[in-house]
């Protein structure tokens, strides 16, 4: 039987030879810039790993998630990225207002990719508090940036092999 895993950022090693030449676009929230900061750094710590150059890495910030889905839109439509990250955090409150920007950002982001036929990767964390958001931007969790970085790669890679 599988055992769950505690830190998702440990994954196995792939090539991707082009890597170098595609273009990504970050879109990072400012909000809870703490976390999104760290988990941007592991985006572009990543990208760079697998040979991105850096001239061919955009980032934009947006003031909170809510805003992701439309500065990856407007990235896809006014820059030529092959590809965009969306970077944010939201912690759970007193009120519902999580459930509505949670679902919100998760619908946003898978329909801009829908929209393009591009990938727009969710590296948006929603957790309980913010010892959660520390324990996956950098933590005994791993860093989601840098898994959202070898998802990117990973179906830029699968859209290149088809």
């Amino acid at each position: 039987m599988d055992e769950k895993k505690k830190n998702l950022s440990e994954f196995v090693p792939f090539e991707f030879s082009s890597a170098k030449d595609k273009r990504i676009g970050i879109v990072v929230s400012e909000w809870n810039d703490r976390i999104t900061d760290s988990l941007l750094n592991g985006a572009v710590g990543s990208l760079r790993e697998h040979g991105v150059r850096p001239e061919n890495i955009t980032v934009h910030n947006v003031p909170g998630s809510f805003e992701l889905p439309l500065g990856a839109k407007w990235l896809l439509q006014n820059t030529g990225v092959d590809a965009v990250i969306c970077i944010g955090c939201v912690i759970q409150g007193e009120t519902r207002h999580f459930d509505f920007i949670s679902q919100a950002v998760a619908d946003g982001i898978m329909n801009v990719g829908l929209e393009f036929s591009k990938p727009v990767v969710f590296s948006v964390l929603t957790t309980n508090n913010m010892q959660q958001a520390e324990e996956r931007s950098g933590g005994k969790h791993g860093n989601k940036g840098i898994e959202g970085a070898v998802s990117c790669l990973k179906m830029l890679k699968m859209q290149e092999s088809l």
